[in-house]
């Protein structure tokens, strides 16, 4: 700890954790560290004075992996942190999601939270670390902020759930899963798993739940002793709250009545509506002032309309029943010179899943705070423009490495063992068109195209989005949802998974919280909505295909450890010699176990590439009949090459019939001849005598 400040520390889930604040980055409007074990981590909360002329509330949250925090110097020529990890990117995207609902409503400063790593275990859980201590920093500061939040993460270890477990300890869990919430309710879920239920999902999240009120007892106490008075939240403007009535009372129930049809026939109506209030409303047309007001007064009654109709009525924008799923439609095969592809379209969200199976070369390098890494699967999503009818810039983003990410958990439970399967796996996801869980779609057609390719996955997984909208206590559950339900909702709830049990979850809440009683009737509805997609995935394709015929041919074998050498030869000579002749690409995988894979475009480069170790490795055999190449002649016989790197010696007395007075009468270096192993002697000396002799 420093020296100075105020601190609070509470032990949770077996670990001291401490907040301190006071003693860093003081000019921040709220700064705090958080230790736990050799962890360290600073996060600060900034607020800009003056609010942006914006219709939405410009937080961000940035998560700053420093590499000297676990004693590595970067990588590359600059020799400094650049662009942030993946990773990085992800664990901002988690702290965001939480704090971001607790925020009042109106804010329109620029609020920024960055989280430093200043020091690094990697037996903490950093993910919870850095919730908790972006709630405090923002908690002790005089920041508009309904917090704090807390969070956890739960692992399963021998059937036994536990709370923070080490890395070591997930890497051996059926279950990963953050949690993060206020005392009272559950805000955020993010979870891979290994095909488990319901019960067992609503099981981790009640004991993370518990975990997370001790967090929070941890920023109260830092609070009382050194939070900042707050400034005040902005206030409702009385005169927009009195146009809001005038307009909703024009409008009746026109738009509880016209939403019915697909994405852009609702988009229209909406649009028709909104230039009849202008018209009511805007007598000057050059009255920019009055328009804008109408325009957010508009936006706010039809929020609210539509929100009523579906709480109060059960009727759904496009005429679904609350637990409908769209029509769907499923297609595999469609791409000729892919590996596996697949299209998966529900309702107006479609995605194109395209699979490429590569070798161990084409493994992924992850580098980050944790010790270097390789991936042999990856999967990346893709959101162009013109998926929303618009025109834009291409690029990836965070949104693209979360949506990634999410569907990169839910197949990786089903994926084969590398033994049964040495594929690198790349999953890509194009979305074609989107109203609606894109992600989810993605995960279909993910697990379809995984199947034609002929990966041999262990069940197909299916995903679908929930939503939910709460006013007063009364609520609906709305499964499959479009684009203007979970603009307009209250949840954006994530469920992934097999028939056997769920592989990836993530929920987000824009309200206060989630109940238990929410929660559960939640997971079930999303369990049946997943078997109805499994089933009409099932149409298209049941089980895996063959290996695709233009997939690469990927060989691993074993060789007996000391003959590695052989195979690689000085300064990697006979290794490049086979890659040359056989076009496939030669690795050794694991130099103590002798283990070696080959990767070939078809099976006859293959069969060339392990046909040429097999003859390097392969041992001589007593009376076994060789095809020899001479390469040196001695006054004593002639030594020949009989396998690649294994001579013997063709004595000069039995080279022929006749005595010779000198070997080179009969043999020349460079003469071919067929020998016969006549004798292996005790120092592994081979001796050699002609099929004919001369």
């Amino acid at each position: 700890m420093l020296k100075g400040g105020n601190t609070s520390e509470l032990t949770i889930a077996g670990k001291k954790v401490s907040l301190q604040t006071g003693v860093l980055a003081k000019q921040a409007n709220g700064s705090v560290t958080i230790h736990c074990g050799d962890t360290v981590l600073l996060a600060t909360a900034t607020m800009s004075k003056q609010p942006k002329d914006l219709d939405f509330f410009p937080l961000t949250v940035e998560f700053a992996e420093k590499m000297y925090a676990a004693g590595k110097i970067p990588g590359g020529f600059f020799k400094r942190e650049a662009r942030p990890s993946t990773k990085a990117t992800l664990t901002a995207r988690l702290i965001d999601r939480p704090i971001r609902p607790c925020f009042p409503k109106g804010i329109r400063n620029d609020v920024q939270v960055v989280i430093t790593v200043l020091s690094y275990d990697p037996d903490t859980c950093i993910e919870a670390l850095s919730t908790v201590a972006a709630s405090a920093a923002l908690s002790v500061s005089d920041i508009p902020f309904n917090g704090p939040v807390g969070a956890a993460v739960v692992g399963t270890i021998d059937g036994k759930m536990i709370v923070n477990p080490s890395a070591e300890e997930l890497e051996a869990s059926d279950l990963e899963i953050v949690v993060a919430g206020t005392k009272d309710a559950i805000l955020m879920v993010e979870a891979g798993a290994k095909e488990v239920s319901e019960a067992t999902i609503l099981e981790a999240i009640i004991l993370a739940h518990e975990a997370i009120k001790e967090t929070i007892a941890l920023q109260d106490t830092l609070i009382q002793s050194s939070g900042k008075v707050k400034l005040a939240a902005p206030e409702k403007d009385p005169a927009l709250e009195a146009l809001e009535g005038e307009i909703a009372n024009f409008l009746g129930s026109e738009i509880e009545t016209s939403l019915q049809g697909n994405k852009d026939d609702v988009s229209n109506i909406l649009d028709q509506l909104k230039e009849k209030v202008t018209a009511q409303f805007v007598t000057d047309a050059e009255d920019e002032e009055k328009a804008s007001q109408v325009a957010t007064a508009f936006e706010t009654v039809k929020k609210n309309q539509i929100r009523q109709a579906i709480i109060k009525k059960k009727v759904r924008p496009d005429g679904r029943a609350l637990d409908e799923i769209r029509a769907i439609d499923t297609q595999v095969g469609v791409l000729p010179s892919t590996h596996g592809s697949s299209v998966f379209t529900r309702g107006e969200t479609q995605s194109l899943g395209v699979i490429t199976l590569g070798s161990s070369l084409d493994e992924q390098i992850l580098d980050g705070l944790d010790d270097s890494a390789r991936s042999r699967y990856f999967f990346h999503y893709n959101f162009p423009p013109f998926s929303v009818g618009e025109c834009g810039r291409f690029g990836t983003g965070r949104r693209e490495l979360g949506h990634g990410a999410l569907a990169e958990r839910a197949l990786e439970a089903v994926l084969p063992e590398y033994d049964d399967f040495p594929y690198t796996i790349r999953i890509v996801s194009e979305i074609l068109e989107s109203n609606g869980s894109s992600s989810m779609a993605s995960v279909c057609s993910g697990s379809m195209a995984l199947m034609q390719a002929g990966a041999p996955i262990s069940n197909p997984v299916s995903g679908i989005a929930m939503g939910l909208l709460i006013e007063d206590g009364e609520y609906s559950i709305l499964s499959d949802i479009q684009g203007l339900e979970d603009h307009y909702g209250d949840m954006d709830f994530k469920v992934a998974g097999t028939k056997h049990g769920i592989t990836a979850l993530q929920l987000d809440i824009k309200v206060g919280g989630l109940s238990k009683e929410i929660l559960e009737k939640a997971l079930e509805q999303a369990h049946q909505g997943r078997l109805h997609i499994l089933d009409k995935m099932s149409e298209s394709i049941t089980a895996p295909h063959e290996l695709a015929e233009n997939a690469p041919k990927i060989h691993t074998f074993n060789i007996d450890p000391e003959k590695v050498g052989l195979v690689i030869g000085p300064g990697g000579k006979m290794i490049r010699e086979i890659e040359e002749k056989s076009a496939a690409s030669v690795v050794v995988s694991d130099g103590n176990n002798g283990e070696v894979t080959i990767a070939a475009k078809n099976k006859a480069s293959l069969d060339i590439a392990l046909g040429m170790i097999n003859d390097l490795t392969k041992e001589v055999e007593v009376g076994e009949k060789y095809p020899g190449r001479v390469t040196k002649t001695v006054a004593f016989g002639a030594f020949i090459e009989v396998l690649p790197g294994k001579e013997g010696l063709l004595h000069i007395s039995k080279a022929a019939n006749r005595r010779l007075q000198s070997i080179e009468e009969v043999l020349k270096v460079g003469d071919n001849i067929d020998v016969i192993v006549d004798e292996i002697d005790k120092q592994k000396r081979i001796n050699l005598v002609p099929v004919e002799r001369f």
